[in-house]
């Protein structure tokens, strides 16, 4: 798909109406960086790019908010947004110049009922059903992973992480786990265990905590030894209690309360059961909650002032990483809190049936004395009930083991069988690895003279992607090089393999790349790639010999600003 327009409009206004074409299109700020009472960050041409990613499913926040101070609210944008209910219009056509398909998405940035969210004139319930369809037209896949927003992130390099990273643009705390269904599917390798490959994965991290909990107690070896000297204890009293010689009754009602006895025992070791279980999660709960507020800040904080050295210019502040390292906890609590409510009804039901037993026992145990059960018998009882109670309790103990050895064994063997398949694939996976590097490498080589590659290495836990420079780690000029090398690339393989993708990439920041590099990207590479390249940049950190005008889109200044307020 590829960018038609982006309308910003005002009631019957509009206020903008931005018409995209294929190549290099540039959104121009005629800030002179020579002048220091004047600053280019304020006139909106970063905002083009987030108005587009708005669109695309974002959250839109950054349009008003201060990137730097996430506390800042830069309330003159705001208002104008939302108290005159702005609606930006996103126009993506499958071909520039024969369409024979075209998405419209419309957004505003009110709430509840006023909210617009729709697709060619469709509402739709927030953003998240927005990418979800988005997902099904752009790129005709209705799996869950990865996302719409993980498979476009390559194209909307606005953030920290896609800035700094060519492959890892994802959230700083992403796991190898979600990071290899996207490569996968860049690649046109989708499979539909992603999902269950990830959930597989959070199960056995919850059996291991069990696991950790458990051992606190007693190890199986230690259980399995327990019951059997437990086991001949309660053989040797069973067989002085039989010795014992009593009436009838006394035996029908001794044989009633045992049964009692046994019912509190099995309601005890299951409320033991729930009451552990729900305690695991709740301590899973207080981690992540804890998480939120004691993230390791120092190690997170020097990435970020690393990140800063090598991006001069960076805008993603340190509390924007932290924010969205806490909404990443978030989704992860309410898949841990899931099983809560129909725990405590669990718990609160086996309580009231452990409260009448407890009644009925204190009734059977006063009739019995006042038959004259001898006070030896009733300390052989009181221990046999007390030996039952350890073994009811070890078994307990004994089955949780066994059950999370089993479950860990089961899922190992499911995320053995998803790793098989994925292994029986590596062939076609290292073919679309080499296809990709014939045109990377050749980009690579044109923009800076190295040729690189990126790699697929197989592993325990499935696929790990990485790009090896042939001269060591690039600064940040050529990192930015290689980034816009990998996208452009991307392009030109995902078309010659008939495999759906974005043809546009929004880059921000691209002062940093070199001019020469510059130069190469705007006369030769782009115009050999099927794509649109959405640059807003400063006119005077353009080389001198580009000329500008043909790639024009938009002109921006202090004295004419994005939304003209």
């Amino acid at each position: 798909m590829f960018l038609k327009s982006l309308k910003i409009e005002n009631g019957s206004t509009v206020v903008r109406d931005i018409l995209f074409h294929k190549g290099i299109n540039l959104i121009i700020d005629e800030t002179k960086t020579s002048d220091k009472k004047e600053s280019g960050n304020n006139v909106g041409k970063t905002t083009v790019i987030r108005l587009i990613d708005y669109c695309l499913g974002g959250k839109g926040e950054n349009i008003y908010k201060d990137t730097e101070f996430v506390q800042n609210t830069n309330t003159e944008v705001e208002t104008f947004l939302k108290q005159n209910n702005i609606i930006i219009t996103l126009s993506l056509v499958d071909d520039l110049d024969n369409p024979l398909t075209e998405i419209c998405i419309r957004r505003n940035f009110l709430s509840r009922n006023d909210k617009i969210t729709e697709i060619n004139g469709e509402s739709y319930k927030g953003k998240d059903a927005l990418t979800k369809e988005l997902k099904k037209r752009i790129f005709n896949s209705e799996e869950d992973k990865p996302t719409f927003r993980q498979i476009i992130s390559k194209n909307i390099r606005d953030e920290k992480n896609r800035l700094q990273n060519t492959l890892k643009v994802l959230h700083a705390t992403t796991t190898k786990d979600e990071y290899e269904p996207l490569f996968l599917f860049w690649l046109g390798i989708e499979l539909n265990s992603n999902t269950y490959k990830d959930k597989l994965n959070r199960d056995r991290k919850t059996e291991e905590n069990l696991q950790a909990r458990l051992r606190k107690e007693s190890t199986l070896s230690m259980i399995e030894q327990s019951l059997l000297v437990i086991e001949r204890s309660i053989q040797e009293l069973t067989t002085k209690k039989e010795t014992f010689n009593i009436n009838p009754s006394f035996e029908r009602e001794l044989s009633e309360l045992n049964q009692v006895k046994f019912d509190l025992n099995r309601y005890s070791t299951e409320l033991s059961r729930f009451e552990m279980r729900k305690e695991l999660i709740v301590e899973s709960k207080n981690e992540l909650e804890s998480e939120k507020s004691n993230v390791n800040v120092v190690q997170i904080l020097n990435l970020y002032n690393e990140a800063k050295a090598l991006i001069p210019n960076l805008q993603k502040s340190f509390e924007d990483t932290l924010q969205f390292h806490n909404q990443m906890i978030d989704e992860k609590l309410r898949y841990i809190v899931r099983e809560l409510p129909d725990l405590d009804k669990n718990i609160a039901a086996i309580k009231r049936e452990i409260n009448q037993l407890l009644a009925k026992e204190k009734n059977l145990t006063i009739h019995l004395k006042k038959n004259g059960a001898a006070d030896d018998l009733q300390k052989i009882i009181t221990e046999l009930n007390s030996e039952f109670e350890k073994k009811g309790k070890n078994e307990e103990l004994k089955r949780l083991w066994e059950q999370s050895i089993k479950s860990i064994a089961e899922i190992d063997q499911k995320l053995s069988q998803i790793n098989e398949n994925l292994n029986s694939k590596d062939e076609l996976i290292q073919q679309r690895v080499a296809k990709f590097n014939e045109y990377f490498s050749n980009v690579t080589y044109k923009l800076y003279g190295e040729r690189e590659i990126l790699s697929a290495d197989p592993t325990d836990k499935g696929y790990e992607f990485k790009i090896t420079p042939v001269a060591g780690n690039p600064g940040t000029g050529k990192k930015k090089g290689q980034i816009a090398a990998f996208d452009l690339a991307y392009i030109q393989f995902a078309d010659n393999m008939n495999i759906r993708c974005l043809h546009f990439i929004l880059n921000d920041q691209i002062e940093n790349i070199h001019d020469n590099q510059i130069e190469n990207l705007l006369t030769e590479i782009v115009l050999e790639t099927n794509c649109q390249y959405i640059l807003p940049v400063l006119r005077d950190k353009l080389p001198d010999d580009i000329e500008v005008a043909q790639y024009e889109v938009l002109t921006l200044s202090q004295y004419d600003k994005l939304f003209k307020i």
